[in-house]
């Protein structure tokens, strides 16, 4: 899974405070724009090794691996409670629910498709809501731009296999939904809290496709450290980095360095799965990445 900022959307929520804090304070030296392209960069490396994990527990079994992993870990930070009134408890079984689902759909398309292709589409979830919510002209252009790059790149050269599109298109609904959600738990849950409880609702919507997928193999040695390391390098990393960032510097500057993460993607797979896009999907991921930027600093600053 990714994330990003766009103006007028709610950056991913980090905890405050506790371990993620003590991380992010030993990265104080490094200037923020490098946190955050840090952060990418981890998040692309970490969703690499999930890819290569497929071929033990199928993609399935990584999601599962990852959310129950995630749980877990955030559980012993956190401590929350599942006393809460049923609006909130509502709110956070929607979070998790679209958490676990969008986590699904986006490891089967990456299963299907080039990791840079996946992320560049569902990219379109974020940038969506950002345009949805705007009524300036200039953003219904970037809007275009961005469609011109899917399209290129779904097109380009034989184009991708339609199954993994269409998963990656889900993922980006899901990312919208996730986005739009985040704002209600961030107002009904204090901390960490929400997102721990969130987290295990996630984990109990992807636990049967993860036990049917890959069923005794999760509980392998090796593939569980292989879960782990995804874990650790899709949330905790990023995470801790961000943070750290977003002290720093506003959240527009924010947004446009995250609105490199189609290209992260792109050279992540190249790199570490040897998946080279086509010079015309290559142009494809640079149309959207310049849309997301455009949409970000044309962006009215909050008031």
């Amino acid at each position: 899974m990714v994330t990003v900022h766009v103006e007028g959307i709610p950056e991913r929520r980090v905890p405050q405070v506790g371990p993620f804090a003590a991380v992010a304070r030993a990265f104080g030296a490094i200037p923020p724009p490098a946190l955050v392209l840090l952060g990418v960069v981890s998040v692309q490396v970490g969703a690499a090794v999930a890819k290569q994990l497929f071929t033990m527990a199928g993609s399935a079994g990584t999601v599962t691996l990852r959310l129950v992993l995630a749980a877990v870990v955030l559980l012993v930070v956190w401590r929350p409670s599942f006393r809460m009134d049923r609006r909130t408890l509502l709110v956070v079984a929607g979070y998790g629910l679209v958490l676990g689902v969008m986590n699904l759909t986006f490891y089967q398309a990456i299963e299907r498709i080039p990791l840079g292709a996946a992320v560049t589409i569902e990219f379109l979830g974020p940038l969506a809501v950002a345009v949805l919510g705007s009524r300036r002209w200039l953003d219904g252009l970037w809007a275009l731009l961005a469609a011109v790059g899917v399209l290129l790149l779904t097109r380009a050269d034989g184009g991708l296999e339609l199954t993994g599109v269409l998963f990656a298109l889900a993922a980006a609904v899901c990312w919208a939904a996730y986005i739009l959600l985040a704002a209600a738990l961030g107002n009904r849950t204090s901390d960490g809290k929400g997102l721990a409880l969130a987290m295990v609702f996630g984990a109990l919507v992807a636990l049967p496709f993860g036990v049917a997928d890959a069923g005794a193999a999760l509980l392998d040695p090796v593939v569980l450290i292989a879960g782990l390391a995804v874990a650790l390098l899709s949330s905790v990393v990023p995470y801790s980095l961000e943070l750290e960032a977003l002290r720093r510097i506003p959240p527009r500057v924010f947004g446009i360095l995250m609105s490199l993460e189609p290209a992260v993607a792109a050279v992540a797979g190249l790199i570490l799965l040897h998946e080279a896009l086509r010079p015309a999907q290559w142009v494809a991921v640079c149309c959207v990445v310049l849309a997301s930027v455009g949409a970000t600093r044309s962006a009215r600053p909050e008031v």
